[in-house]
C-alpha cells in the first residue's frame, strides 16, 4: 500500500511539471506595434513620433561646390593670402557640406509648440600665408574665414607647412535652434531685421554689401504679433556679439602699414552690455512683400590703453533702418520675382557691411607707375582717440536681384549690391589731417589725395538647372569693385602673410572676379 502511494504521488507531480512546461510554451498575446503614422496638420514629411502626440521632419541638403579666385567660398578675393594676388593666393577652394534639420511641433490649447535645429558638418580646402622667414616658409591655414571684427582674418588651425591639413579643414555648425511659443522665439534663428533673403536676393554667393545677413541665425528674443491679412510686427533683443560689432577702433594705434594692411587702428570693443534692440513690421500679400526694419545697437568700449586706469570713452548708440520689397506675378515669366532692400546706418555697420562680407579690404593689383597697386579700406561701427569720444561711421547701401524662370527646369537671376561708409572729422583729421594732407597717412610721401571713405559695389549672374526634384546644379559669377579715396603712391614696409616687399606702391582702386560653380541635392 504504501508503495503504491508513493508512486501515484510521483506520477501526479510528474504529470503537474509536464503541464506546466507546455503552458509555458503557449502563445500569449503580443503588444500592439505602434506604427508610424502620417501628420497632415504641418504640411508634407511630418510624422507622428510613436507614442507622442508631437510631430516630427527631417530634411536637409548634401552639397559639393568649387569657387576659383577666392580663397574662401563665401568671399571676394580680399585680405590675406587672397587679396596678394601672388604665389600665396588660391585659384581655386573647394567644399563639401552635410546639413542635417530637425523639425517639431506639438498642437497645445496656447498654440503650436515648435522646436527647429539645423546643423552642419563641412570639409573646406585650406590655404597658406607667408612665414616671413628668410627661407620663404610658408604657415598652413585652415579655412579662412572673416573675422567678424572687421580686421584682417587670423590664422585658422595653422600649422608649419600644413602637417595638420588632414584634419584642419573639416568643421561643424549650428546655424538655426530656437523654440517657437504663443508667438515668441527663443534661441538662435534668422534675425528678425533681416529681409526674408537674407543675403540672396537672387545668388548663392554669400559675400554681398548692401544690408543685413544672419544667414546662420543670431541668439535672440522675439515676440511677434500677427495682426490678421498678412500683417505681422515683431520685437526682438538680439546678440550683438557674434554678428554685429565691425569694430570700436582707437585711431592712436593706426599706423600706415596697418592701414594698408585693412585695420585703422586698434579695436577695442568691451564686454556686452546690452542686445541689439530691432523692430520689424511686414506686410505678405499674393503680390509681394514689404518689410521695414530698424535697430539699435550699443557700442561699448574697453579701454584708451592696456589697463582700467587708462580710462574709457563713453558707450554711444548707433542704429540702423532698412526696407525691402518683393514683386511676385510680374508679366516676364511664371514664378519670376524682384527682390530689392535698402538700408542706412549710423555706428551699426554690420547692418550694411554684414559678417559674411566683412568691412575691411586689402587688395593688390598691377601698377604702371610702381612695383605694384594696393586698395585699401576699413569701415567699424566707430572710432575714436586716446582721451576723446566714439565717433560713429555712417553707412548706406542696397542690394536686390532679378530672377527669371525659363521653363520648369532652368532659372538666370542678375543681382547687385552697392554699400558706401563716410567718416567723421575726428577719423578725417588723425588720418589724413586738415586738408587731407597730414595725420597717419596723408602727410606721406607721394601721397596726394587722402580720404578713408570708400564704396563697394557689386554685380552678378548666377544660372540654375533642376534636373530632377531637388537636385539644383548652378553657375554664380561675381564682380566686386573697391572704391577707395585715396591717391598718389606710399612705400610700403611690406608684410610676410602676403610676402610683398617694401618696395613703393600705387593707390588703386581694385577688382575681384569670383566664380562658383555648385551641385545641390535637398532632401
Amino acid at each position: 500500500m504504501k508503495l503504491t502511494k508513493t508512486l501515484f504521488l510521483g506520477s501526479a507531480a510528474g504529470l503537474m511539471a509536464v503541464s506546466g512546461a507546455f503552458a509555458a510554451d503557449l502563445p500569449v498575446k503580443a503588444k500592439a506595434v505602434e506604427y508610424v503614422k502620417i501628420c497632415s496638420l504641418y504640411g508634407a514629411g511630418f510624422y507622428y513620433i510613436p507614442g507622442t502626440d508631437t510631430c516630427i521632419k527631417l530634411g536637409g541638403y548634401l552639397r559639393a561646390e568649387v569657387a576659383f579666385n577666392t580663397n574662401s567660398n563665401y568671399g571676394i578675393s580680399n585680405g590675406s593670402p587672397a587679396g596678394a594676388h601672388n604665389r600665396l593666393s588660391n585659384y581655386y577652394q573647394m567644399r563639401a557640406r552635410q546639413d542635417l534639420n530637425i523639425d517639431t511641433r506639438t498642437a497645445t490649447e496656447y498654440g503650436v509648440v515648435r522646436t527647429f535645429f539645423d546643423g552642419v558638418f563641412t570639409w573646406t580646402t585650406g590655404g597658406y600665408q607667408g612665414s616671413g622667414s628668410a627661407t620663404g616658409g610658408t604657415v598652413y591655414t585652415g579655412n579662412l574665414g572673416i573675422n567678424t571684427s572687421g580686421a584682417t582674418p587670423a590664422l585658422v588651425g595653422s600649422s608649419i607647412n600644413g602637417t595638420d591639413g588632414n584634419t584642419s579643414g573639416g568643421s561643424l555648425g549650428v546655424y538655426y535652434a530656437f523654440i517657437q511659443f504663443a508667438g515668441f522665439t527663443m534661441g538662435k534663428a534668422v534675425s528678425q531685421f533681416d529681409a526674408p533673403w537674407t543675403n540672396y536676393p537672387g545668388n548663392n554667393i554669400d559675400s554681398l554689401v548692401g544690408g543685413s545677413g544672419t544667414v546662420t541665425g543670431v541668439n535672440q528674443f522675439t515676440y511677434t504679433a500677427d495682426f490678421g491679412q498678412g500683417v505681422t510686427a515683431s520685437f526682438s533683443a538680439e546678440d550683438a556679439t557674434a554678428y554685429y560689432q565691425a569694430g570700436n577702433v582707437n585711431l592712436t594705434g593706426a599706423t600706415a602699414g596697418s592701414m594698408v594692411g585693412g585695420t585703422y587702428g586698434t579695436n577695442a570693443i568691451g564686454g556686452s552690455r546690452s542686445p541689439n534692440l530691432v523692430g520689424m513690421v511686414r506686410v505678405d500679400q499674393a503680390w509681394g512683400m514689404f518689410q521695414a526694419s530698424v535697430a539699435a545697437h550699443d557700442n561699448h568700449v574697453a579701454y584708451y590703453g592696456a589697463n582700467e586706469a587708462t580710462g574709457h570713452p563713453d558707450d554711444k548708440w548707433g542704429w540702423a533702418v532698412q526696407l525691402a520689397l518683393s514683386i511676385k506675378n510680374i508679366p516676364t515669366g511664371a514664378g519670376d520675382v524682384i527682390n530689392i532692400s535698402g538700408v542706412y546706418t549710423d555706428g551699426a555697420t554690420r547692418y550694411n557691411f554684414q559678417n559674411l562680407a566683412g568691412s575691411s579690404y586689402s587688395m593688390f593689383g598691377s601698377s604702371g607707375v610702381a612695383y605694384q597697386s594696393v586698395g585699401f579700406a576699413y569701415a567699424p561701427d566707430t572710432v575714436f582717440v586716446t582721451g576723446g569720444q566714439q565717433e560713429t561711421v555712417k553707412t548706406w547701401g542696397f542690394r536686390g536681384a532679378y530672377t527669371h524662370n525659363w521653363d520648369p527646369y532652368w532659372n538666370t537671376a542678375l543681382y547687385g549690391a552697392y554699400a558706401q561708409a563716410q567718416y567723421g572729422s575726428v577719423a578725417k583729421t588723425a588720418l589724413c589731417g586738415a586738408g587731407g594732407a597730414g595725420g597717419v597717412f596723408g602727410g606721406l610721401a607721394g601721397v596726394t589725395g587722402c580720404n578713408p571713405d570708400f564704396a563697394v559695389g557689386q554685380v552678378g549672374i548666377i544660372t540654375r538647372w533642376t534636373p530632377v526634384k531637388n537636385l539644383t546644379f548652378s553657375g554664380d559669377l561675381n564682380w566686386t569693385r573697391l572704391d577707395q579715396k585715396y591717391s598718389g603712391t606710399v612705400g610700403y614696409a611690406g608684410a610676410g602673410t602676403t610676402a610683398k616687399p617694401a618696395a613703393l606702391y600705387e593707390l588703386k582702386d581694385q577688382d575681384s572676379i569670383t566664380l562658383l560653380l555648385r551641385a545641390q541635392r535637398n532632401w
